[in-house]
């Protein structure tokens, strides 16, 4: 079915009688809700199904065939609201923190992401394969975004952020991270330090990545590999905070080869994260073999 064309736009794209938005968002909606845009970010967000979902926004033009059509005929059948606007309406529709993107063609309005608690990430901690990711001190949401796409992809259980200095899983980290935050458990918790005895009392390793460990990433420990890892990842340019230092079992540093001294924190989570997935793996296929 193709989505409902929205009669009431003007001819600058705003349905008549709309205020224009200030630095606060549209009149009228509701605290929470969040617009999310971008095929990938949309795609994920019906796929998964773990938030509210309200209404689609689609560009006219872009809803006549392909991926945004495809999409659009999946919330349909889901029941929600599809409305085809101009261009220029959809960017309108945008969150503000999202004013700069392409919405490639995609806008979605939906509630925000559950947040279980850290004890609920560890209901699978008993699992050897069990691996949370923990950020300390990381604020832009884009960096997060990036990382809880690479948490995704390498198979992370989860997500752990302190409450007090991580910002929050909206429009932005959605955005970069594809779409993962929608599969990708994500707890906020009030005190990191706290949190991290919490995850060593559950026997979960401590891997702390420090730019002057004295370890190297490829020399960890096979012990430390053969039961639940919590990988715990600093901002750029302060590292970790001397609290959060005294709670790591095992700190390790990344082999830079170059000239320049270090990554951002997004691809040195990659880097960490895909090099004990690639040790575990070798670790499970030799004990299969004996």
């Amino acid at each position: 079915m193709p989505p409902r064309r929205d009669a009431s736009a003007s001819l600058h794209g705003r349905p008549r009688g709309a205020r224009r938005r200030g630095r606060g968002g549209t009149r009228g909606e509701r605290p929470g809700i969040h617009r999310l845009s971008g095929i990938h970010c949309v795609r994920e967000a019906l796929l998964a199904g773990r938030r509210e979902l309200l209404r689609l926004w689609v560009d006219e033009q872009a809803a006549r065939g392909g991926d945004v059509a495809a999409l659009c005929e999946r919330a349909a059948a889901m029941g929600l609201p599809v409305t085809a606007v101009a261009a220029d309406d959809l960017v309108a529709r945008l969150d503000p923190s999202a004013r700069r993107s392409n919405p490639q063609g995609l806008v979605l309005e939906a509630g925000p992401l559950p947040e279980p608690t850290l004890e609920e990430l560890l209901e699978g901690a008993a699992s050897d394969d069990f691996c949370l990711v923990v950020l300390d001190g990381v604020e832009d949401p884009q960096n997060v975004g990036a990382i809880a796409r690479v948490a995704e992809a390498a198979g992370a259980d989860g997500l752990v952020l302190g409450s007090r200095r991580a910002p929050p899983i909206g429009p932005a980290a959605a955005r970069a991270s594809a779409g993962a935050v929608e599969w990708l458990p994500i707890a906020r918790v009030p005190n990191l330090s706290r949190a991290l005895d919490q995850l060593q009392a559950a026997g979960l390793w401590v891997v702390g990545a420090q730019v002057e460990a004295p370890t190297s990433l490829f020399e960890v420990p096979e012990r430390i590999l053969r039961g639940p890892l919590a990988v715990l990842m600093g901002a750029e340019g302060k590292g970790l905070r001397e609290g959060v230092q005294r709670r790591v079992d095992h700190p390790v540093s990344i082999p830079m080869a170059g000239h320049v001294g270090s990554l951002n924190v997004a691809t040195a989570t990659a880097v960490v994260l895909f090099e004990l997935v690639r040790r575990r793996a070798a670790r499970s296929a030799g004990d299969a073999s004996q």
